[in-house]
């Protein structure tokens, strides 16, 4: 099976092309194409597909309002093999993929502007992207991650610590704890395990992100993520990292660069939507055994 790897700020990705639907992906397989030591590794997998296919073979019910049966699908599974809704680094990942392998046409001129704009279509709904430059290695990509939803507050324990903090919907459920006189190198120090948190308020699960107060237009963060661990970076999750902190800074919309283990991005909060900008990376092509 051909696959590709890529990361955005080193939150790797295992590229799967598999158009029409036709490859067999059940949880097991992609664990353990997933798994560090006996597969590939990778915090998930973008499974390629047009977004048509899903709805023929069964996998949806229907497509969400702006996605079209032609448009690309980023189908995300997580590492072991869970279902997720959505995903903003892989998206970054996943549309300087389909660019730079051809599957979205490039006007003569080549990209001028802003970019060369397209839709990719994701569990989380229709994600308008930006690739504002790329060749077949490293881009620059944004991604429209729509209204971020506050859904109150709550509370999760890690590692015997209690982090108190919002809970943002961003298509997959967040729980964003800014934590008073944090800074970057205690949060380096600190003890990341599966979290405990309220099941009700999270029925689903949550990635938990830590998170350093605002300070001169940035904030640093670790996060663990469900279905995964702890990951170098989430790209939802900086989203609602953001929104954490400028709440915590007595405000609701701003520009924020999130430093992660694996670099930085930037993020905009708006009243009507959020984007995500960051880079992504290609890093290898081959034949899968598994």
């Amino acid at each position: 099976m051909p696959f590709a790897k890529g990361h955005g700020t080193e939150n790797d990705f295992l590229i799967i092309n598999d158009p029409d639907g036709d490859l067999s992906l059940d949880p097991s397989r992609v664990a353990a194409l997933c798994d560090r030591r006996a597969g590939l590794g990778a915090d998930g997998l973008l499974r390629v597909i047009r977004a048509q296919a899903l709805v023929d073979n069964g996998e949806l019910d229907k497509l969400a309002d702006g996605i079209d049966g032609d448009d690309w699908f980023m189908d995300y599974r997580n590492a072991d093999g869970s279902i997720a809704e959505m995903c903003g680094n892989g998206t970054r990942v996943f549309a300087h993929w389909v660019i730079a392998q051809g599957l979205i046409p490039i006007p003569p001129q080549g990209l001028t502007g802003e970019g060369i704009s397209f839709t990719v279509g994701t569990r989380a709904g229709a994600k308008p992207v930006i690739v504002h430059a790329f060749d077949a290695r490293h881009a620059d990509v944004s991604v429209e991650m729509g209204a971020p939803e506050v859904i109150g507050l709550s509370t999760a324990k890690m590692a015997g610590q209690s982090y108190a903090g919002l809970g943002v919907d961003m298509g997959n459920p967040h729980l964003a704890a800014t934590i008073p006189g944090l800074d970057s190198q205690a949060l380096a120090q600190l003890d990341f395990e599966q979290p405990e948190f309220d099941s009700e308020f999270f029925p689903n699960g949550l990635n938990l992100e830590v998170v350093t107060p605002l300070e001169n237009g940035e904030v640093h963060m670790r996060v663990f993520e469900r279905g995964v661990g702890e990951t170098r970076s989430c790209g939802t999750g900086t989203v609602a990292a953001a929104v954490s902190a400028l709440a915590d800074a007595g405000t609701v919309t701003g520009e924020v660069q999130v430093n992660v283990p694996g670099g930085q991005v930037k993020v905009e909060v708006r009243e009507d939507g959020s984007t995500l900008r960051g880079p992504s990376e290609i890093i290898a092509t081959g034949l899968a055994a598994l």
